[in-house]
């Protein structure tokens, strides 16, 4: 049989289509199907329409060797992946009794009796191989096609997590490539993309021609550029270590800009440099309203650093809890960065931290000013034996002000770590 090397996730569910639903499925299959070497090249979202379902289907079989379908199982009309893969691969569906069995036992053991619609889920296409859904009722199945597969999930991620388990050790195991396809997101901050893409550029034919060839992508979102590595190789140490070389390469060329090389975020690695140094942080926000401490606290064991975070949004804030001076205030203007130096002190005198940061700023879409217009925002950060301040004017609408600002404010004090640590 012919490896399995490029896969297509297809998620059936008119429910994914809304803006209330997300198909977070399709990244743990692709997760592990990278682990076994198997490239992810395709992901479709389609709706319980079943010529929709087919076409996307037929579509996928004539690129890649396995088809995902995850959802659209259950037991209801528009549970619809069964019977549109057993018309797409020409098969007939009949009932398998011994699902039907342990479908009735699992609603006998609640003390129900087994809707007939349930007996949906016991119809198989002829040459299916059944996968035991031991979280749920819906069985999966497995279907070869030639050299190509498909395979039908469960939707509930439950049930669809457990399934994947027993196949990653079964039959996508035995079917992998035999290589191991790695990836490695570095995380850039302080670089707009264009500059990051013409400093490193020059690497891209050098990964190309390696004994392991790496790809490379470059993505910008807010505050942050992520470079994406990937590469395959027979062995997972010789991907690792080309990837790694690869990481170094990057690292001398942007130095301090790449703030992470294993995807971790910015409150991440701050936090962990902050417990290797032993130092505890407080912070003092004006326009970003809690979102600092909001990052700082999301990352788990962060107890450990964060002592507390105030949110001074007006000047009698200012003022009565951080003991910012009225006429500092006055003269400069609360978005300054005199102010935001008081406010970084204030917070840090008060909570007796190490680290103290203050921002203040104004989010829009109202308050701006020629002088100060909408996206100015005063950060500053406090460390034993270092300050500093700096006026930023970042573009765009109040969330996005609001999370380049938070960005910023936590970069500003890797950085000067990383200074007082030289």
């Amino acid at each position: 049989m012919r490896p399995l090397r490029r896969a297509a996730i297809v998620a059936v569910g008119s429910e994914l289509l809304t803006p209330s639903r997300i198909d977070t499925n399709s990244l743990l299959i692709t997760e592990q199907l990278n682990l076994l070497g198997i490239d992810v090249v395709l992901k479709s979202v389609v709706g319980d329409d079943p010529e929709e379902v087919g076409a996307v289907l037929n579509a996928a079989l004539a690129r890649v060797d396995v088809v995902i379908c995850s959802g659209g199982l259950g037991p209801t009309d528009d549970d619809v992946t069964r019977d549109v893969v057993a018309r797409v691969l020409d098969r007939p569906l009949a009932e398998d009794e011994r699902i039907s069995k342990q479908i009735e036992a699992r609603f006998a053991g609640r003390g129900l009796h087994m809707p007939d619609i349930n007996r949906r889920q016991a119809m198989v296409p002829a040459g299916a191989r059944i996968l035991e859904n031991v979280k749920g009722t819906a069985p999966g199945l497995w279907l070869e096609e030639g050299d190509r597969v498909v395979v039908l999930l469960p939707g509930p991620p439950r049930e669809l997590k457990a399934m994947l388990a027993d196949l990653m050790e079964g039959a996508l195991k035995a079917r992998a490539p035999g290589r191991s396809l790695v990836r490695r997101v570095l995380r850039i901050t302080g670089r707009t993309e264009s500059h990051t893409e013409e400093t490193i550029r020059p690497l891209y034919g050098e990964w190309a021609r390696a004994p392991v060839p790496i790809a490379a992508t470059i993505l910008a979102s807010l505050g942050q550029i992520e470079l994406h590595l990937s590469a395959g190789a027979v062995s997972r140490a010789e991907t690792e270590a080309a990837l790694d070389a690869a990481s170094l390469q990057v690292i001398e060329r942007l130095g301090v800009d790449v703030y992470s090389r294993d995807g971790r975020s910015m409150e991440e690695a701050l936090g962990e440099m902050l417990v290797e140094r032993s130092l505890r942080i407080a912070v003092a926000e004006s326009c970003t309203g809690g979102l600092i401490t909001s990052r700082l606290t999301d990352v788990p064991g962060s107890s450990r650093y964060v002592d507390r975070g105030v949110v001074a949004y007006t000047n009698d804030a200012k003022t009565e809890l951080l003991g910012v001076a009225r006429t500092l205030i006055e003269e400069h203007g609360a978005v300054s960065e005199p102010v935001a130096v008081a406010m970084a002190e204030g917070v840090r005198a008060r909570a007796t931290t190490d680290v103290g940061i203050g921002v203040t700023g104004i989010a829009g879409p109202g308050g701006g000013t020629p002088e100060k217009p909408v996206g100015t925002v005063a950060v500053a950060a406090v460390i034993p034996g270092l300050t500093r301040s700096r006026l930023f004017r970042f573009v765009g609408d109040r969330e996005h002000v609001k999370a380049q600002a938070s960005q910023a404010a936590l970069d500003m004090v890797r950085r000067m770590l990383l200074a007082s640590s030289q």
